[in-house]
């Protein structure tokens, strides 16, 4: 099977040097393979993405070397498709909505944030709504994955296995029903306050839709995986090799968020710097 990977930024704001590194990795490993680079736009967010933000985003990487086919895959676009994996899953029964806000979550926990248990998405919900059906689904809820049932549905979850293949446990991974119901719970797979399809739902779909067979992606979405792997076992979609990457992080140790502009590639080019020392920055 022909080797292809994508690099899926959100145009909310300027790449920084961890999502240079990240593009490039992805990049890399296409071309050592003979393979394909794909560009995807995650525009799911329509209150922050800006046409200018993606503007930038074709900018930076083509400054940096980066090409690919053409066109770009929008999630806006896709929202039908998102819509009929949500139909099969409510005919499973596998999905229910929810109204509760964080601050309803963190009550019915009665705890402090910094105590409550904590999952790849946050705090693991608690179930407030999870007797619902779909047919009470109400303007302004979102869409919660029934984590216990899909797992009935499923069977023995440890069957369905996925790659890793970067530089952090290597090897096969195996779904495990007690970690996803106590380390990960029923997470959301449409928002409501974007009233679109949440990441997890989104990257499975697409990453099928694209022929994605491994995805390069930083390390702090390690424990997403596991998610992305439950999904495609629940819509029938092909399982995909994952290579988590190390993360860029500041002079402080902390991971790069875009609201570090100080460390935007944008920024640098302005400085004059070169392709070369952008990737030297980051140790390429």
């Amino acid at each position: 099977m022909p080797y292809v990977t994508r690099f899926a930024p959100s145009p909310t704001g300027p790449l920084h040097l961890g999502h240079a590194f990240s593009a490039l990795t992805a990049y890399t490993r296409a071309r050592e393979q003979n393979g394909r680079f794909l560009l995807r736009i995650e525009d799911g967010d329509t209150s922050r993405c800006r046409p200018e933000w993606e503007a930038l985003i074709y900018a930076d990487l083509r400054w940096l070397g980066i090409s690919w086919p053409e066109p770009v895959l929008h999630i806006t676009a896709r929202e039908d498709i998102y819509a009929s994996a949500l139909k099969r899953l409510d005919e499973l029964d596998l999905i229910y909505p929810c109204s509760c806000t964080r601050r309803d979550v963190m009550n019915a926990l009665s705890a402090p944030q910094e105590g409550a248990p904590m999952g790849p998405d946050g705090v693991i919900y608690p179930g407030t709504c999870r007797s619902r059906a779909m047919a009470s689904f109400r303007t302004g809820d979102a869409i919660r994955l029934d984590m216990a049932k899909s797992l009935a549905y499923l069977g023995d979850v440890s069957r369905f296995s996925w790659q890793e293949t970067g530089p952090y446990e290597t090897g096969t991974h195996r779904l495990d029903s007690a970690q996803l119901i106590h380390g990960v719970g029923d997470i959301v797979l449409a928002r409501k306050e974007l009233g679109t399809a949440a990441y997890h739902l989104s990257v499975v779909i697409d990453d099928a839709a694209q022929g994605i067979t491994e995805a390069v992606r930083g390390a702090d979405l390690m424990e997403a995986t596991q998610i992305h792997r439950l999904l495609q076992a629940l819509l029938d979609l092909p399982e995909l090799a994952y290579h988590h990457h190390r993360l860029i992080r500041d002079e402080n140790g902390k991971r790069l968020a875009k609201r570090t502009d100080a460390k935007a590639i944008s920024k640098f080019r302005e400085e004059g710097l070169t392709p070369e020392d952008v990737k030297a920055l980051i140790g390429l």
